[in-house]
């Protein structure tokens, strides 16, 4: 899961689709296309929003993507179109590049929407984000469960 930061919308995509999945059969993790928070926590309203709806995200800390990580995990779902941009930036090989993908192409196939960053916006908008990853995170988890 990456978005730019790694404060608001991939740590809440990391922790609703962890809390889909089993920890023994998946590895799930998010990081950010840019350094800005490395090390940080999640944005508190991040933070809030999970744990509203039972998933803790505060132990989770920024970190940066890399090349690495495509060799690390099967499939890395971008935020948005500019971190997908940054992320395909990264890709040594064809390979690689098949492995990302928009997460909102799940819930809206072909749609290419963007999660909106909520960092400027209100808790609402933090509601809304976690609302659009967790019916992306269920279609995912749903077809990792049922195969």
């Amino acid at each position: 899961m990456v978005c730019l930061g790694n404060i608001c919308r991939s740590p809440l995509a990391e922790g609703i689709l962890k809390s889909k999945l089993s920890n023994q059969d998946y590895i799930v993790d998010s990081a950010g296309t840019s350094n800005y928070h490395t090390g940080n926590s999640p944005d508190n309203r991040s933070i809030n929003v999970a744990r509203h709806n039972d998933i803790d995200i505060c132990l989770q800390k920024s970190r940066q993507f890399t090349a690495q990580d495509f060799k690390d995990f099967d499939v890395i779902y971008a935020m948005d179109r500019s971190n997908l941009k940054n992320i395909l930036a990264l890709a040594q090989t064809t390979e690689d590049v098949y492995k990302v993908k928009l997460i909102l192409n799940e819930s809206f196939p072909n749609s290419n929407k963007d999660v909106p960053d909520p960092y400027h916006d209100t808790n609402k908008g933090f509601e809304n984000v976690f609302n659009m990853l967790d019916q992306a995170c269920t279609i995912i988890a749903n077809r990792y469960l049922n195969n």
